[in-house]
């Protein structure tokens, strides 16, 4: 999910009351539309759900106060797999779109008819845990050795399928599990794979409904007769289950929803007409949502206004949209929460955190809280060495194509890498707006460089990781530059020197947000251009994502998300699983032993093909996983070097993607191309290579292993 910036409380001014969604709040790509449809017509198989509800599981995490660790009683026991997170590559699986092992869990929710998704016989909860644990096999068989899933704790959006609207953080959300396949049985049957699981995670925002365990506002929700089918009334001790959906695709809300005004709400004119109507038609209430109102949050624990400038302090401190309730992250309770919450999710065995809208908190609030409590629960758990292993990547979103995003460095990617470089107030608040304020004055000149991610001539040296801050970044910079993987290559390498260690950026192409250039559609450059992005992005530094289908330009150019106002079928979240469909088995990565049904049509396409060889040569190759890397004395629109040596490893590697390169002052000796087992014998440093061929690439391997794989459409 995709934000701009945010952050600290504003302790240069008083926090703005939350206007309506017109007078200031952008629209934010990946939230549930404002309103729902009222009135919505039987959805056929949905009239069980009350007793289907009761029968499907549903994961329960120790509450904050209670013993971490016990999740159905098994992740006392649970473990990550550990090993360098630079060794894997990421398959990025929508679960609830990806595949569907299990009906019965399926919800279209209240927007399933207004949306066309129910004309498409497509609820938008329809994949799960059971499908994506059917196929690890077919994601192994890819070659990829990390999943990273969408958020999984309960929610109570409209429409959220995608999960970023967490309500009980300390609840696995129904939707996803299933009787025999629960959140932690999900995981453990991915590492008996041999495959990672990083699960999506938001510190900065819960749903509109609250934080269950936090706060959660009694609201106003009058049932006149507009009203009366939209919202049920309170029922004395029943609470909120995703799962009991009825006919008319609602579910209960009554535990939260008051039609008198409660004593403690400081809402102005509650319950009175606003004088305006709903698109429906309906009259609007003060202190009603779907409207967000002052006073329905506290503000010690919320933040309390719209983001105006979301370049500017006001982005690290106020709501992103009308139903994004935004932490106070510089609140000790909140604080507290969050990392509880995650702990237990530490406990199962995940083995690494995406974290969603990391730009709108405080690099402070990272560094003092949020990191070091990750690192504290992992030490604890598996100790030093092995924390290490855990892959956290945030989310510090930029959409332009500069060094530092308009040049603000505390909304610029590489700058959530580093430690603090000045002791701020002990109030973290305080703190936070110190930190925004000295930084913004220093400027990005001012920054702290590495070398990391650099060779010395042809050697690799010890990484300086001492002002690592625990936080590595998705490389927003190549993401937006990969309309052409020549323009990714040389925009991404220009900001190396200001991230800490950009061997660990995550790179994709497109996501579940955006496109190449903020795009609103999915990468649409053609089967040609995508095996050459994909040939850089498995050869240069930086560990390669990939968004699920897009090894058959899935949904090729279509919107990626168009809310309700569209069935999700023509959308870039579409469901994949028809595709899927049959049996496959995988015993080794990027190998598939058999397959049957459409699901061998899958994986008989070519840039199928053309992953599988590209992750058979980056496993055998630690050079190109871990490697530091180096264009000087090469030419070649992109050529490089790479070296990682440790202990009794020492590997070497020279690459050139689709065009010809010239290597001076390499080491001399016997070089073997990994794609066509060719050697040639280096005497003078130096080596030619042709042009391979637009998705081609050489990898001359010093003392390699000669040939990796067979040859595919691309890779020959």
């Amino acid at each position: 999910m995709t934000g701009t910036v945010r952050g600290a409380a504003r302790v240069h001014r008083p926090a703005q009351p939350c206007p309506s969604p017109t007078e200031g709040a952008a629209v934010h790509r990946n939230v549930s539309p404002p309103r729902r449809s009222g009135r919505i017509a039987a959805v056929l198989g949905f009239a069980l759900a009350g007793l289907l509800a009761a029968l499907l599981p549903t994961t329960v995490l120790a509450a904050p106060a209670a013993e971490p660790g016990a999740v159905s009683g098994s992740a006392a026991s649970a473990t990550m797999l550990g090993g360098d997170p630079r060794k894997d590559s990421i398959y990025f699986a929508m679960t609830a779109r990806f595949y569907d092992g299990d009906a019965s869990n399926n919800r279209g929710g209240s927007q399933h008819e207004k949306s066309g998704n129910a004309a498409n016989g497509d609820p938008m909860f329809r994949g799960d845990f059971k499908g994506l644990a059917d196929r690890l096999d077919y994601i192994k068989g890819l070659g990829f050795s990390a999943i990273w899933i969408t958020p999984v704790v309960m929610n109570r959006s409209d429409y959220d399928y995608h999960g970023y609207h967490g309500y009980d953080f300390y609840r696995i959300d129904p939707r996803l599990e299933s009787d025999g396949v629960s959140y932690q049985q999900l995981i453990d049957a991915a590492h008996a794979k041999g495959i990672k699981i990083y699960q999506d995670v938001v510190y900065n925002h819960s749903s509109r409904w609250g934080a269950k365990g936090l706060f959660e506002p009694t609201v106003f929700g009058i049932r006149d007769a507009d009203w009366s089918d939209y919202y049920d009334a309170p029922v004395a001790g029943k609470e909120y289950n995703p799962l009991e959906e009825n006919a008319q695709g609602k579910t209960y809300n009554g535990d939260v929803w008051s039609s008198e005004q409660p004593a403690d709400s400081t809402c102005p004119d509650w319950g009175k007409p606003t004088g305006t109507t709903d698109p429906e038609g309906r009259k609007n209430y003060n202190c009603q949502w779907p409207n967000p109102t002052k006073g329905m949050f506290p503000a010690s624990l919320y933040h309390q206004c719209w983001i105006g400038n979301w370049e500017g302090e006001d982005s690290r401190s106020c709501w992103l949209h009308e139903d994004l309730a935004d932490f106070n992250t510089e609140n000790a309770d909140v604080q507290k929460y969050l990392i509880d919450t995650y702990n237990k999710y530490i406990d199962m065995g995940v083995d690494g955190f995406r974290i969603d809208t990391a730009v709108h908190i405080p690099r402070t609030t990272f560094n003092r809280r949020f990191l070091p409590a990750i690192h504290d629960r992992l030490v604890a758990k598996y100790g030093a060495a092995k924390a290490d292993d855990f892959y956290v990547f945030g989310e510090v979103a930029a959409f332009v194509n500069d060094k530092w995003n308009r040049g603000s460095v505390n909304h610029s990617a590489q700058f959530y890498t580093w430690k603090e470089r000045k002791t701020y107030s002990a109030d973290d608040a305080q703190a936070a707006l110190e930190m925004y304020e000295y930084e913004q004055a220093q400027g990005p000149a001012n920054q702290p460089t590495s070398t990391n991610a650099f060779l010395d001539g042809n050697t690799y040296h010890a990484p300086d990781r001492s002002k690592f801050s625990g936080m590595n970044i998705i490389d927003m910079r190549m993401h937006m530059n990969f309309g052409d993987a020549p323009n990714a290559f040389n925009n991404g390498k220009d900001s190396d020197d200001s991230v800490n260690d950009a061997t660990y950026n995550a790179v994709y192409v497109d996501s579940h947000d955006y496109g190449p250039n903020k795009s609103s559609t999915r990468y649409a450059g053609g089967t040609d251009a995508w095996a050459e992005n994909m040939s850089l992005m498995w050869t240069f530094r930086g560990v390669p994502t990939l968004l699920y289908g897009s090894e058959i330009e899935f949904q090729a150019g279509k919107q990626i998300d168009c809310g309700p106002t569209c069935p999700l079928a023509s959308t870039g979240r579409a469901y994949y699983g028809d595709h899927l469909a049959g049996s496959v088995t995988a015993s080794e990565f990027g190998k598939v032993d058999s397959a049957s049904g459409e699901i061998a049509n899958t994986l008989d396409q070519p840039l199928v093909k053309h992953v599988q060889r590209l992750n058979q040569i980056r496993r055998a190759i630690p050079a190109l996983q871990m490697g530091q890397y180096s264009t000087e004395g090469i030419s070649g629109t992109m050529a490089y070097k790479r070296r990682y040596t440790s202990g009794d490893t020492d590997s070497f590697v020279l690459v050139t993607v689709s065009g010809e390169a010239g290597f001076t002052g390499v080491p001399n000796g016997t070089y073997t191309d990994a794609v066509t087992g060719d050697t040639k014998n280096v005497t003078d440093g130096t080596l030619s290579v042709p042009a391979p061929g637009k998705g081609n690439l050489r990898a001359y391997v010093l003392n390699g292993p000669g040939k990796i794989g067979t040859d595919g459409p691309y890779l020959k």
